[in-house]
């Protein structure tokens, strides 16, 4: 299944998007895509109720805003240089062990909603990663194993403010964390969906110009190590976050660095998981500017549409 949310931000409903196009409203069913959703085994329960009862639901018109995929999760997890030529354009050796730090949840917004340039940055760089969603509690998970703890798949843009993260001392995570730095959708697809999470195309456009390009199979770390490494150092909730790291083509690793300023409109996708639009506003000039429509042409681009450069 292909799961979204969408509404107002704080009041987002669940729904379920059809193979067809159509989108339907499963507020009846009466849980939201959290972490008691996902740990109860809910896409499957949801699954059995929707084949029972999608005449009873809403359609979800194409005007409705799209809320982030998950529910507010404990944990964004995120890799760092997990791509070797993203890892080469930063100036860095490639990881012996993965590169992890935490993304505050606060950070996290609708795919299509405007991004606020935070108050003092003169940084703010885009980055496309695939992130896996984590389906059941997990700690000390053996690799053979991993993938069984995985509910599905979905698109983020890890917006990063390069001055805070690399040059304000102290953890990666001050560049990470600031107010709508995690787009985080349009759905999640679920582990079916998705037949090979490492052979999936991922690209990002800056104001119409391709800037990344490039597939899953460039990973270091994939998904059934990273989840297993994660959860030998932390319990893994069901619906945290694994943003598993972006590939070359960042602003900070042009010469000189490319960044995003006002007005500037990025545009992003993966393979099997749809695409986003996000507008950059100042912090100045946050008052004036309200979240993009969350238009459901995102959700349901045939693969040469979406994904035509």
């Amino acid at each position: 299944m292909k799961l979204f949310r969408f509404g107002s931000g704080g009041h987002e409903k669940p729904g379920v998007l059809f193979e067809d196009g159509t989108s339907i409203d499963v507020s009846l069913f009466g849980e939201d895509y959290d972490e008691k959703f996902f740990g109860t085994d809910g896409p499957r329960r949801l699954q059995s109720w929707v084949a029972q009862n999608a005449r009873r639901c809403q359609i979800v018109t194409s005007a409705v805003r799209l809320g982030p995929c998950v529910a507010r999760p404990s944990k964004i997890i995120c890799v760092g240089l997990n791509y070797a030529r993203h890892a080469a354009e930063s100036g860095m050796d490639i990881p012996k062990e993965p590169v992890i730090f935490l993304k505050a949840t606060s950070s996290l917004c609708g795919p299509n909603d405007d991004v606020i340039i935070p108050k003092g940055s003169r940084k703010t760089d885009w980055e496309v990663e695939l992130a896996v969603v984590v389906g059941k509690r997990s700690s000390y998970v053996e690799i053979e194993d991993a993938m069984d703890h995985v509910a599905g798949y979905c698109l983020h843009n890890d917006y990063s403010e390069r001055q805070f993260q690399l040059e304000r001392s102290g953890q990666w995570v001050k560049g990470k964390s600031s107010d709508t730095f995690a787009p985080l959708g349009p759905y999640l697809a679920t582990c079916d969906e998705i037949a090979d999470p490492h052979s999936l195309r991922l690209w990002l456009k800056v104001n119409g110009v391709t800037q990344q390009d490039s597939n899953t199979s460039d990973l270091i770390f994939g998904v059934p190590f990273l989840i297993s490494y994660i959860s030998q150092f932390m319990t893994l909730l069901p619906g945290d976050v694994i943003s598993t790291g972006t590939p070359s083509g960042v602003g900070f690793g042009f010469k000189p660095p490319r960044y995003l300023t006002h007005g500037d409109i990025v545009e992003l996708g993966i393979e099997g998981l749809g695409s986003a639009r996000q507008r950059l506003v100042s912090y100045e000039n946050r008052k004036g500017s309200d979240p993009l429509p969350g238009a459901f042409g995102h959700l349901v681009h045939s693969d040469t549409d979406q994904f035509r450069s």
